[in-house]
């Protein structure tokens, strides 16, 4: 099996430890981003896989390239072009006082990109599952004609697409709405990631619920997973994560999946002194791509996904650096964090 994810990767620039912006002189430079996060846990795993972007030509592209080709991502179809490489600011949060993000993605070489610069059928050659999320479309106007682009060729060629959702309210800057696009786009998926705010903000879809009482209804995530099916006949399953987020350091986790016959609730977890939590829900759709693609039932697939993504918060960096025996060895109730020996 290929995978193909579609996005923009950025240098990530990180407050030292729990430190405030400034603090101290000091930011750890390293590499994120949604789609490329995805592709980095799916090499992780075995899973042959490529990404797509467009990339400033100059050394901060070049070790962009270098940092992916390191977890073996395929990056040959990897444009350069103008335009520069998108920053976030990363402030990490603790106890009461929240992480923040702050973004610098203004005419990246990918913002800039507009449809007729990527060649679909090199592109698209030899996979089989292709991923994107609803960050792409939301950078500008030309990079959301590229991701409904992207999405239509990859249903021409009548390969499997899945759709992290992934609302970012200060990205959508342009004069689009994100259900304008993401209404759209979701036409084209068969696989849809999200959260119960993602079902809300990008597809305008809603039901009554409180994410943060300590108590998640099953019975109402799916009532919202029938409504997002109902919605979207074409879409063959919907998987919804479940935070229930305490503080900045304590988070239950869980995960539910529909797939029109069956509705499935994993196993929750109680993640505590969490290292960090950026790039969790990509170690989720990872997860998740793996699983339905190598066991044989989706609620096995929804366990290894939100196996993952729960290791994931003990991980510093975007990306998610566990192995598939990591991930099993979660799923099989192996929880203690005991010395491997």
């Amino acid at each position: 099996m290929k995978v193909l994810t579609f996005g923009e990767i950025m240098l990530r620039l990180k407050a030292p430890g729990v430190e405030r912006f400034f603090q101290s002189p000091l930011l750890k430079a390293t590499f994120g981003g949604g789609e490329a996060n995805v592709a980095v846990s799916l090499a992780n795993y075995g899973i042959d896989t490529a990404f797509l972007t467009v990339l400033p030509n100059n050394v901060l592209g070049d070790a962009a390239l270098k940092e992916l080709r390191s977890f073996g991502v395929d990056t040959s179809r990897i444009l350069r072009g103008k335009g520069r490489l998108g920053i976030y600011f990363l402030e990490g949060g603790a106890n009461q006082l929240p992480s923040k993000v702050v973004y610098d993605r203004d005419n990246s070489a990918i913002a800039l990109a507009k449809p007729g610069d990527i060649d679909w059928d090199s592109a698209f050659e030899g996979v089989d599952w292709f991923h994107i999320t609803g960050i792409t479309p939301a950078l500008s106007e030309s990079a959301m004609e590229l991701s409904l682009k992207s999405v239509s060729e990859a249903k021409n060629r009548k390969i499997t697409v899945s759709c992290d959702l992934n609302y970012r309210k200060n990205l959508w800057n342009y004069g689009k709405k994100a259900p304008e696009v993401m209404t759209e786009l979701a036409k084209y998926a068969d696989v849809i990631v999200a959260n119960e705010e993602d079902c809300q903000k990008s597809l305008g879809i809603t039901i009554d619920v409180n994410v943060e009482s300590g108590e998640l209804d099953r019975n109402k995530y799916k009532e919202l997973s029938d409504k997002v099916l109902e919605a979207y006949p074409n879409m063959k399953i919907i998987t919804i994560t479940l935070r229930e987020s305490q503080s900045a350091d304590i988070n239950g986790w869980a995960a539910c999946l529909n797939d029109r016959e069956n509705f499935y609730v994993s196993k929750r977890y109680e993640i505590r002194d969490i290292v960090d939590r950026v790039g969790g829900g990509d170690s989720f759709a990872g997860g998740l791509i793996y699983g339905l693609n190598k066991y044989k039932n989706k609620a096995d697939a929804l366990e290894f996904a939100a196996a993952s993504s729960c290791l994931k918060h003990s991980i510093s960096g975007d990306f998610n650096r566990v192995n598939i025996s990591d991930v099993e060895k979660l799923m099989g109730g192996d929880g203690t964090g005991r010395v491997q020996r």
